[in-house]
């Protein structure tokens, strides 16, 4: 066992635990009340840590300094870490006070104890590599946290971005296979013009390309970080020749157009970036709502719905009633769908009520935001894999409700009128 003792007194952890003192007192805060801080929101920032780190050991290196070896170690525990060697220890709740300084120790700490491991040193030998003194040198959590925020979402949008342009393509096909077969069009539910229902398809593809390019675009605004700035955006206690490399770093390993900050203060205090990207997601949330409930109702049946489409058989679907298939997948995607939106309300939340120079409730803010961005890949490629790539028309159903209809009075009425035009409406109705 190792002793680790800070203002509030000492604890013990065994001699291989790679977390420290701070992490385990988080631990202790704030417990199994909420999973752990998502491992795409750690890497990010062992990304951070490692362009802090690279940046440190070329200046060490310049000026022959004696730290050159621990940096070098430093550097090696950040790709043991991205290579998920370590990932049992991060163990900080997502949820937690103080801005995310939970996690940001938990990493310093993590990273300190595994370069000392490497360099033949006990963890905790702290006089060596410290967490905050060399790992967390000329950083705070303030600018660490939403700059590692900033690479994680921007990764998961391009990811995002591809399997829309996938499911748009998709549709597409729909739009291309379909185009041959009329049926009837509805507006509030109710019969409405003839239109194809390749047309209908084509419709769907349009909303999600729109999502496409605003989820694309939405890249430009989180390039900016203010990495340097700090605590509160001025840049305390962090050298201006680490500042420049740091971002250039940065760039290198992420393969993203990084940019300081014009006004880094900003950055910092506000998060309304964040809010802007989720209000993206919800709008591709709702898109994929519509398209799931106008699919469940078009194979809705099979004999006592509207059954114009057939969507793939993918399990049973009740307890009781054999034979029953239900439109599981639409089903899913609506219930995601939801989880976004209702994530975006938190985020707006979280985000209104930071005060001053830094908001506390960013742990909210990117939770929620990683959460939607995991959940609406997965769930659009499943939604075209499982779901819209197996569906199938029923032709001769399309035409028997369209026949049905009043479709060719509404087209009538502008030979004979529409008073007239609705009176043949009624008769034929009766």
């Amino acid at each position: 066992m190792r002793i680790e003792t800070d203002m509030l007194g000492e604890r013990s952890l065994s001699d291989d635990t790679l977390y420290g003192l701070q992490t385990l007192r988080s631990y202790e805060n704030f417990g199994k009340a909420c999973h752990r801080t998502r491992l795409t929101l750690i890497y990010a920032m062992v990304t951070v840590k490692k362009a802090a780190a690279l940046s440190y050991l070329t200046l060490a290196r310049q000026e022959n300094s004696e730290e050159v070896p621990l940096w070098e170690a430093v550097v090696s525990a950040c790709d043991r870490v991205l290579n998920g060697k370590a990932d049992d220890a991060f163990i900080t709740s997502a949820l937690q006070g103080g801005a995310g300084t939970s996690t940001n120790m938990n990493v310093n700490e993590v990273l300190a104890n595994l370069s000392l491991i490497s360099l033949g040193y006990p963890a905790g030998s702290y006089d060596i590599i410290h967490p905050l003194d060399m790992i967390n040198r000329g950083q705070s959590t303030n600018d660490v946290y939403p700059t590692a925020l900033r690479i994680a979402s921007i990764h998961s949008l391009r990811k995002l971005s591809e399997e829309c342009a996938s499911l748009q393509e998709a549709l597409q096909e729909k739009e291309l296979e379909f185009e041959h077969i009329p049926k009837l069009g509805r507006t509030e539910m109710m019969d409405a013009m003839e239109i194809t229902l390749g047309s209908e398809f084509g419709a769907y593809a349009q909303g999600i390309a729109r999502d496409r390019w605003r989820l694309y675009k939405i890249e430009e605004r989180l390039r900016q970080i203010n990495l340097g700035g700090t605590a509160v955006g001025t840049g305390a206690h962090a050298d201006r020749k680490y500042c420049y490399l740091v971002i250039e770093q940065l760039r290198l390993l992420t393969d993203i157009g990084l940019a300081t900050a014009e006004y880094p203060m900003d950055m910092t205090q506000n998060q309304d970036v964040f809010v802007e990207v989720s209000g993206l997601l919800k709008a591709l949330a709702v898109n994929l709502m519509k398209i799931a409930s106008d699919l469940r109702l078009m194979a809705s049946g099979p004999a006592g719905g509207l059954a114009e489409i057939s969507l793939p058989p993918l399990q049973r679907g009740s307890t009781i009633m054999p034979g029953k298939v239900n439109p599981v997948l639409p089903e899913m995607v609506s219930q995601v769908c939801m989880r976004v939106i209702a994530n975006d309300t938190a985020i707006s939340l979280a985000a209104s009520n930071g005060n001053f120079e830094l908001n506390a409730f960013l742990p909210l803010i990117a939770d929620a935001l990683l959460e939607s961005l995991e959940l609406l890949t997965e769930t659009v490629f499943l939604f075209r894999t499982r779901c819209i790539l197996g569906i199938r028309a029923n032709e001769n159903r399309c035409k028997e409700l369209l026949e049905h209809s009043a479709t060719a009075i509404y087209h009538r009425s502008t030979s004979i009128g529409y008073d007239a035009a609705e009176k043949e409406y009624y008769q034929k109705s009766e």
